[in-house]
């Protein structure tokens, strides 16, 4: 038995063989109704014993409900940084290695699918983005090996790798009646990753698919990092941030220390401002504040850990400014009637910077080939940043003469490496013509 995993920043997913159709696989449902599960880990802390674990949409809950603990998300983007191997607090003087977070969260995704199919899985493709981290080969391939300890941690005797948009080009080539060049558009929440893939009817029964693959290339900037600027742009100025001390006769006014607010806006970083010597250390800097309203709202924050809610703000913000070109944020748990309002050109300033990275990504990636913008057919868009809808707009707008296609934002890449671990584990004869490119043994 085996099963296909996209591990994402923001949500996962796993698929497994569907004994109704031979060859074929499908998605296990996770929690009720959904074949996606935020990624997400609470660790309760509340009474004696080791702590209650929750994921997905429950330690969402359960974090919002006020449950004593710590709720940790976006994990993948520590891979390839030396946090990995760290321990963090988790409340109540217990701590867990960031690495068995992660190996915990893939276990509850092999019990989920397991309980589907009524075996044991031990073989499974995992999905990795094509940088886990920029122009840094060495901490790539960290990150890489430490994705694979995880997986073993979580019970897999054998695990292989897929480029995440080679993946969903594969979803997107069930669908095409002629053999075309498409750009994968892969925009999740902690990576923007691109290939360039020729797929189509003369190409998709070929046992070797790696001479198609004509070039791929990322940028790790995407979902999370908008919601920092949001974050920053919006939300943490009425903190404090890039706000000034007062002036005096001796010396001009000078810009608070920033470092707590861009922590305050980097998920797996919240909880290192509740430490007690940083919150000491943050008290003493109120005379550092000329508006003291500002240093009180910051410690209103760090004192009643409201960090990740304002994260979580943050974040839908910048979807509602996608779907409505405007956003409120009530802020009133920090202090009454304190809001925030977002326009979208705001929003684009804050956001300019990323948005052109990620298209020069893209455009690179062709130049890569050696291809020019016109000879790209379509450009095939998932993850869940493309729901944003100008860096969709971006990114179409820099190949003019390609269509623009739509697959499902949270699940072409779980379909996709799904048709892969068919491909690579399915029957013998499959197996033992390595039918397809096995991703990234780098």
């Amino acid at each position: 038995m085996y099963c296909a995993i996209d591990f994402g920043t923001s949500n996962s997913a796993i698929a497994i063989p569907d004994p109704a159709s031979p060859g074929a696989m499908r998605l296990v449902e996770l929690e009720p109704g959904q074949t996606t599960i935020p990624t997400a880990v609470f660790y309760g802390t509340e009474g004696a014993g080791a702590p209650q674990v929750a994921f997905g949409r429950a330690a969402l809950a359960a974090y919002v409900e006020g449950s004593e603990g710590r709720l940790m998300r976006s994990m993948k983007s520590i891979l390839g940084s030396d946090l990995v191997e760290r321990t963090t607090e988790i409340g109540g003087g217990r701590g867990v290695r960031y690495l068995d977070v992660i190996a915990g969260y893939l276990r509850h995704l092999r019990t989920r699918a397991e309980a589907a199919a009524g075996a044991r899985i031990a073989q499974a493709v995992l999905g990795r983005p094509v940088f886990f981290v920029d122009d840094d080969a060495a901490r790539d391939a960290a990150a890489e090996r430490a994705l694979r300890e995880a997986a073993a941690l979580a019970g897999f005797r054998h695990v292989e790798f897929q480029f995440e948009p080679i993946a969903a080009a594969l979803d997107h080539e069930r669908g095409t009646e002629r053999d075309e060049c498409v750009l994968v558009a892969d925009i999740g929440g902690g990576t923007s990753d691109f290939a360039l893939v020729r797929v189509g009817p003369s190409r998709r029964d070929a046992l070797d698919r790696r001479r198609d693959i004509l070039a791929s290339h990322g940028v790790h900037v995407a979902g999370t990092d908008f919601d920092r600027r949001v974050e920053l742009g919006a939300i943490l100025p009425l903190l404090g941030y890039r706000a000034y001390g007062p002036a005096t006769a001796s010396a001009p006014a000078r810009e608070v220390p920033s470092a707590v607010y861009f922590d305050l806006a980097t998920w797996h970083l919240i909880n290192t401002v509740y430490a007690p010597q940083r919150v000491a250390e943050l008290r003493a800097m109120r005379p550092f504040y000329a508006d003291p309203a500002q240093h009180r709202r910051l410690m209103t924050v760090v004192d009643e850990r409201l960090g990740h809610d304002l994260a979580a703000r943050a974040e839908a913000a910048k979807i509602a400014v996608s779907e409505h070109g405007g956003a409120h944020i009530d802020l009133g748990l920090v202090e009454r009637r304190l809001a925030a309002d977002v326009d979208q050109a705001a929003a684009l300033g804050w956001l300019e910077g990323d948005l052109a990275r990620i298209v020069d990504a893209a455009r690179q990636t062709v130049a890569d080939a050696g291809l020019a913008p016109g000879d790209v057919d379509t450009v095939y868009l998932t993850g869940g940043s493309t729901g944003l809808g100008v860096l969709a707009e971006r990114i179409g707008a820099a190949f003019p003469a390609a269509r623009t296609r739509r697959g499902e934002r949270f699940a072409s890449v779980a379909s996709g490496l799904a048709l892969h671990a068919e491909r690579r584990f399915g029957t013998p004869a499959v197996r033992a013509s390595d039918r397809l490119h096995p991703g990234s043994r780098r």
